[in-house]
C-alpha cells in the first residue's frame, strides 16, 4: 500500500504594523506557491513562523511573549520548525537563536523572500539565518495571499525611510527609502481588485516621498490618479503621510479624485516647536496650523488623523501644555497617542532628562480623555447624516451588521452599527442614515433606494 504524503502545514503569526502584514502575505503567497499548506490553527502546524515588530518596547515584548507562546508548540503539537523573521529578528538575530533555543531560523527583514529555502532547510535538520542587505532593491513582481478580509487590501508602495527622527529605529532595520515602481503597483493593485478587493491601503514609512528615489521627485499624486482609473476599485486610504511632504497637488488628488477617501493619516508625533526639532522632525507649530486649516479649507469633509508621542526625553510640563493646548485648538478627528520609548542605537536614547513611566503615562491618559470629548463631539455632527458604508461583519448576538464610513480605517477607527431585515455581506456597500452615536462609533439605519 502506498504511503500517502500529506503537505507541509506552515501557520503564521504577524505582529505589528500593516506593512509588516503585506511582508506576512508575501512570504505566504511564496510558501503556497511552492505546495505548502496555509493553515491558522498553530497547534496543528508543522512549521510557525513568528512575523515580528520591534518599534517600541511594547512590540518588543509582544514579539518575545508570541515566540515563547509558538514555541510551546514543539511539545504540545506538531511543530517541528519555529522561524522568526521581521524587524525583531533583524535586530537580534545572534540574540533570538542563542537565547531562545527552540527557534530553528531568523529571517531579516530583506531575507524573506528566501523563506521557502529556509523552510526546507530548517526541515532537513538545519539551523538558519537568512539576512541581505537591508537597502536590497526590492521585489516588484510577486504573488500575495490576502489575511485580511478579501474586500480590502494593503498596498505596499515603498519599503525603508529616509527620515531621521531621533527617537526612532525603523531606518537601521528597513534600509533607505526604496520605492516601487507605478507600473508595478498598477498591475498588483489590477491582480488584488479581480480577486474581490473594493478598498486599497496605501501604506509605507512615510507615503508622501514615494517616488523620489526612482523618479527625482514625489509621484504619489501620479499614483494616486493612475489607482483611480482601476475599475471595480471603490476606496482609495492614505496612511502615513509625513506632514512635511503634503503638496498642494496630493492635496488637490485628494480633493478631485472621487476614489480616493476624504481621509489622512497624518502623524505630527508633537506640537511643540522645540521638541520637534530634537524630534528630528521638519516642522514647527505654525507649519502644522497652516496645513490643517489648508486641508480642511480645501477638503472641507476631511477627515484627520494623527499621532503623537509624549514623555520625549526633557518634554517639560510647558512643552506638553502646548501639546495639549494644540489637540484643543485643532480637534483632530482620530488620534492616538504612545509614551515615548527609549530604543538603544536612537540619537534621543542619549539624550537627557528622560522621563518617568508614570508622568509618561499620565500626560497620555490626560490627551486620551481630552481626545475622547473631541470624538464624542465629532460623532453628534455625524447624527442626521445618510453616509456610504462598506459592511466589515455581522455580530451574531445581536443580530447587527458592522461597517466602516470613509472617516474608518479598518481595525483602528470607529464603526457604524446597522439593523438590517435583508441580508448583507461583507465588502458591500450601502447607505446609512445616521440616528445616534456615541464618542467612537455611529448607529444608523439602511437608507432604501427611494431615499427612506
Amino acid at each position: 500500500r502506498k504511503e500517502i504524503i500529506l503537505p507541509i502545514r506552515i501557520a503564521f503569526v504577524s505582529l505589528g504594523c500593516d506593512k509588516n502584514l503585506v511582508d506576512s502575505e508575501v512570504m505566504l503567497g511564496l510558501l503556497q506557491k511552492s505546495g505548502f499548506a496555509l493553515i491558522s490553527d498553530e497547534s496543528q502546524a508543522d512549521v510557525i513562523v513568528v512575523n515580528t515588530c520591534c518599534f517600541i518596547q511594547d512590540a518588543k515584548e509582544e514579539s518575545i511573549e508570541n515566540i515563547l507562546e509558538m514555541a510551546q508548540y514543539k511539545k504540545t503539537g506538531h511543530c517541528k520548525a519555529l522561524i522568526v523573521t521581521g524587524c525583531m529578528a533583524e535586530r537580534y538575530k545572534e540574540e533570538i537563536l542563542a537565547e531562545i533555543p527552540e527557534v530553528d531560523g531568523v529571517v531579516g527583514t530583506t531575507g524573506y523572500e528566501g523563506i521557502v529555502e529556509v523552510v526546507e532547510e530548517i526541515l532537513k535538520g538545519k539551523k538558519i539565518q537568512k539576512f541581505a542587505d537591508i537597502n536590497i532593491k526590492i521585489k516588484e513582481d510577486y504573488q500575495r495571499v490576502l489575511s485580511t478580509a478579501g474586500y480590502f487590501a494593503y498596498l505596499k508602495i515603498a519599503e525603508g525611510c529616509d527620515n531621521k527622527c531621533t527617537y526612532c529605529i525603523i531606518p537601521q532595520l528597513r534600509g533607505s527609502y526604496r520605492s516601487r515602481s507605478i507600473e508595478s503597483l498598477i498591475k498588483e493593485a489590477k491582480a488584488l481588485v479581480n480577486q474581490g478587493v473594493k478598498e486599497l491601503i496605501l501604506v509605507a514609512q512615510d507615503t508622501t516621498r514615494y517616488g523620489i528615489d526612482l523618479y527625482g521627485e514625489k509621484r504619489l499624486p501620479q499614483l494616486l490618479r493612475e489607482l483611480c482609473k482601476i475599475e471595480g476599485l471603490k476606496w482609495i486610504r492614505l496612511l502615513y503621510c509625513y506632514p512635511e511632504e503634503i503638496t498642494d497637488e496630493l492635496i488637490d488628488v485628494i480633493a478631485e479624485e472621487e476614489k480616493v477617501c476624504s481621509y489622512l493619516d497624518m502623524p505630527i508625533q508633537h506640537a511643540n516647536t522645540s521638541i520637534l526639532k530634537r524630534m528630528g522632525r521638519r516642522s514647527t507649530r505654525e507649519d502644522l496650523i497652516h496645513l490643517i486649516n489648508k486641508l480642511r479649507k480645501r477638503i472641507p469633509d476631511i477627515c484627520l488623523r494623527t499621532t503623537l508621542i509624549v514623555g520625549f526625553p526633557g518634554e517639560t510640563d510647558a512643552e506638553y501644555e502646548d501639546l495639549v493646548q494644540f489637540v484643543k485648538e485643532m480637534k483632530f478627528d482620530r488620534l492616538g497617542v504612545f509614551t515615548y520609548s527609549k530604543e538603544e542605537g536612537t540619537a534621543a536614547a542619549k539624550m537627557k532628562g528622560h522621563i518617568s513611566k508614570k508622568t509618561k503615562e499620565l500626560r497620555k491618559d490626560k490627551i486620551m480623555k481630552l481626545q475622547q470629548s473631541i470624538c464624542e463631539e465629532k460623532s453628534a455632527q455625524c447624527i442626521g447624516k445618510t453616509l456610504e458604508v462598506i459592511i466589515d461583519g455581522k455580530l451574531p448576538e445581536e443580530n447587527v451588521y458592522c461597517g466602516r464610513t470613509y472617516r474608518d480605517a479598518p481595525e483602528i477607527d470607529g464603526m457604524v452599527f446597522v439593523n438590517s431585515d435583508e441580508e448583507l455581506l461583507s465588502g458591500d456597500f450601502i447607505k446609512v442614515f445616521i440616528a445616534s452615536a456615541n464618542e467612537y462609533d455611529l448607529i444608523g439605519r439602511i437608507v432604501d433606494e427611494s431615499g427612506e
